[in-house]
């Protein structure tokens, strides 16, 4: 059936459809050079109908359909980019799709395929540097790194080498601060794992970055504490810092202590609770 009239109901059940317009049952069926000259008698139609009508959907919903595989031919050029997100990939392109097909103007003679690819592939570019960095980052120096890596491709060509930040700044007209925040911004596009070999030595045995990190130093609350607890140390005075210094540092006991210093081991345990006290107090947050 090439063509039905609005106000009559299909004997298949298919919804009822607009005058010179075919029935298309599936368009994404259609071959792509007969969606191309189907596309356009579409296109024209749509104009003239009214937004919101079933016609008008009809109209609208075959042109997507029939022009999908304009989203899969873009969407191929970005499936190095994790095929766990070319799903997405598909719906954003086919976002771009629908806005190409809502601002197409015939007017213009330009095909449809060549006005609505730009469409489909900004709006997946769009997707991918809003939602693929690692770390969030301006818009402005998400901008700054394309221009980035093109320029360097451009410039390594033209030097034979690795341009200089100078040479980027001069290119690209800008700063040489801008020039190194927007590389150093780059550096959270992709996030690398700790378990990657580092240096250039990219063998299953060479030293993975997680080997160079540092671990928690079991000293390191000793050392903070003994830091804080010099100036409290020095407020003491020469019997209390001996008494200390002889129980702590040389690990003698009371006894030992009250003999050296011809007290009773009783005194020896009073003057050191006294001591300990003020500075445990010392250390202590007000």
């Amino acid at each position: 059936m090439n063509a039905l009239e609005a106000t009559a109901p299909s004997r298949t059940g298919a919804p009822e459809v607009v005058v010179d317009l075919p029935w298309i049952e599936d368009g994404g069926r259609v071959a792509p050079k007969d969606a191309r000259v189907l596309s356009r008698l579409f296109l024209d139609r749509l104009r003239e109908l009214e937004e919101g009508t079933r016609e008008y959907q009809y109209a609208r919903n075959t042109l997507i359909e029939m022009n999908l595989s304009l989203v899969a031919f873009a969407a191929r050029r970005f499936r190095n980019r994790g095929s766990g997100e070319m799903e997405d990939v598909i719906q954003v392109g086919t976002i771009g799709l629908i806005k190409a097909i809502d601002r197409f103007d015939l007017s213009r003679e330009v095909e449809f395929t060549s006005f609505a690819i730009p469409y489909i592939v900004g709006e997946i570019k769009r997707f991918f540097r809003d939602t693929t960095w690692a770390v969030h980052v301006p818009r402005r120096l998400q901008e700054l790194r394309v221009d980035l890596a093109r320029s360097k491709e451009t410039l390594a060509t033209r030097l034979g080498r690795n341009p200089t930040v100078k040479e980027l700044a001069a290119h690209l007209e800008l700063t040489e601060d801008e020039v190194v925040e927007g590389l150093v911004a780059a550096n959270g596009y992709v996030a690398g794992s700790i378990d990657t070999p580092g240096g250039d030595d990219e063998a299953d045995s060479a030293p993975k970055y997680a080997d160079t990190m540092g671990d928690t130093d079991p000293a390191l609350e000793l050392f903070e504490d003994l830091h804080t607890l010099g100036p409290l140390l020095r407020q003491l005075d020469d019997r209390e810092r001996t008494i200390i210094e002889m129980r702590f540092g040389q690990e003698l006991t009371q006894a030992e202590i009250g003999r050296t210093l011809h007290v009773s081991q009783m005194h020896i345990s009073r003057l050191l609770n006294r001591t300990l006290k003020k500075l445990r107090t010392g250390l202590l947050p007000a």
